[in-house]
């Protein structure tokens, strides 16, 4: 299987032979002509620091999606983006058709393809869309088990518990399509949680199991996987054991090759010691950290703030991403960064900045960053809230706004700094919550309910004079 040809879509596709590869999604890859896909559904904010760089990339809070497709045929790439983003949404059963122009950006910077692009005369273009209060629950989780060959009777799908994973500290999904140019188109399914002992244990102990993680087991392996491993990360303090024995152990990783142990298999880690806190991993940390805030009370005029530590003793370099919806416009004249609390040059380059326009497209604002070794860099920006029609707020307009998340990219300069190349990871900040200016609703309701109390009052009187029928009642005198 190989990308379709966007030329192609007027005449009738090619049969593909499907084994392995769902067909369902397969369907929606050839009719829209996608060469890359990626779909990420995430509940909760990924703590970098403590958790350090996640297997899959792709943890911002809510719903994310991004497709490379060639720019060619009598059908644009917008017209099949909005197909495809409609298409997946009825798959997953997820709110993806609100993923419209107004959230749609192309940052081909920071979302460079994972795989291969065909050599096609059309050039390829990047959608890429996000809506982060959408939420992740069982009716997203069952289509995507659906997509699985064993779906979730083996295996270690087999442990997908919608009880214990939607009650973890953090957890996601994800669907994956790239195409490699010597192998073919490569699917990858995910599913992220994290737990915490701790919490789901009454005896506050830091033992842990499969069972009591995921109140499952694997009672037998996939028939139709290849390869089946369970990965455990092993602390590097404390003194602990590991049931059963790992089939390896490198790196700091212990493998567990499923198909050659007893069934049902129930990975346990005791520990020995007392309480141990904080433990340490063999996990990747972050080369900085960023923490993002909105500031300002009034419901007009604010602040955009970014500050970003470098613990690093080099330089660090990183695109910084911001999709904003139009509700909020940028003052880019304002722009100040700070070292330290003192104002510096040098920080901010290769800006680029795509203005929003009202009720049509959102801000695109990206900016190479240069973050001198163990220092805080601060960026500030002024912004302004715009003033929404009252059919535009949502159901909860009382609440405010969910704005999506920054997204930092570390990069590599080469050719003596005037180009850079993407390094493997971005780094995700927490979503934004704003507060914009709210009609009182409760006003319209009191009007239309006065005005249809006297309507009916009106109505009725007018209704029983009309239909009522008056007949004079005689009265004979009474005997005394």
């Amino acid at each position: 299987m190989s990308p379709r040809d966007p030329t192609t879509l007027d005449i009738e596709d090619d049969p593909q032979h499907y084994t392995v590869f769902p067909l369902a999604l397969g369907q929606i890859l050839r009719q829209y002509a996608v060469t890359e896909l990626h779909l990420t559904l995430n509940a909760g904010n990924w703590n970098y620091d403590r958790w350090g760089y996640p297997e899959e990339k792709g943890v911002g809070t809510g719903a994310e999606l991004w497709a490379w497709m060639g720019d060619a045929g009598t059908k644009t790439v917008d017209e099949r983006w909005r197909g495809l983003r409609n298409a997946l949404a009825g798959l997953f059963c997820a709110s993806l058709g609100s993923l419209d122009e107004l959230r749609t950006t192309s940052p081909p910077q920071s979302f460079v393809p994972e795989g291969n692009l065909p050599d096609w005369e059309a050039s390829h273009q990047v959608r890429h869309a996000s809506l982060p209060s959408e939420h992740v629950c069982t009716e997203n989780l069952t289509p995507f088990l659906k997509l699985l060959p064993c779906k979730s009777l083996s295996g270690i799908a087999s442990l997908l518990n919608p009880h214990r994973l939607f009650d973890a500290d953090w957890h996601g999904m994800g669907v994956h399509v790239l195409w490699r140019e010597d192998e073919g188109v490569e699917m990858r399914l995910t599913f992220q949680s994290v737990f915490d002992p701790l919490r789901s244990e009454t005896e506050r102990k830091q033992d842990w199991s499969i069972q009591s993680l995921f109140d499952r087991s694997i009672d037998r392996a996939c028939p139709i996987a290849q390869t089946s491993n369970v990965i455990v990360s092993l602390p590097r303090n404390g003194v602990y054991s590991i049931e059963p024995d790992p089939s390896s152990i490198e790196g700091g990783l212990a493998s567990f090759n499923v198909n050659s142990y007893e069934k049902p298999l129930n990975i346990r880690m005791i520990w020995h010691d007392p309480f141990i806190y904080p433990l340490e991993y063999h996990s990747d940390s972050t080369p900085f950290t960023v923490k993002r805030t909105l500031r300002g009370s009034s419901q007009a005029y604010g602040q955009l703030s970014v500050v970003i530590t470098n613990e690093q003793p080099s330089t660090v370099h990183a695109l910084y991403l911001e999709t904003m919806p139009w509700l909020l416009q940028f003052y880019v004249h304002t722009l100040q960064a700070r070292i330290d609390g003192v104002p510096r040059g040098g920080i901010i380059s290769n800006l680029k900045y795509i203005p929003s326009v009202p009720h049509s497209r959102p801000t695109t604002f990206q900016v190479l960053l240069s973050l001198p070794p163990k220092s805080t860099v601060q960026l500030t920006m002024d912004v302004t809230k715009a003033f929404l029609r009252y059919t535009e707020h949502p159901p909860d307009a009382q609440r405010g706004w969910d704005l999506p998340p920054a997204i930092f990219t570390p990069v590599e300069l080469v050719n003596n700094g005037s180009a850079f190349s993407v390094k493997d990871g971005r780094i995700y900040t927490s979503t934004l919550l704003v507060d914009l200016a709210t009609p009182d609703f409760s006003m319209p309701y009191n009007v239309i309910i006065f005005t249809c109390s006297v309507i009916a009052f009106i109505f009725g009187t007018i209704f029983n004079l009309l239909t009522r029928r008056f007949v004079v009642v005689h009265l004979e005198a009474t005997k005394s």
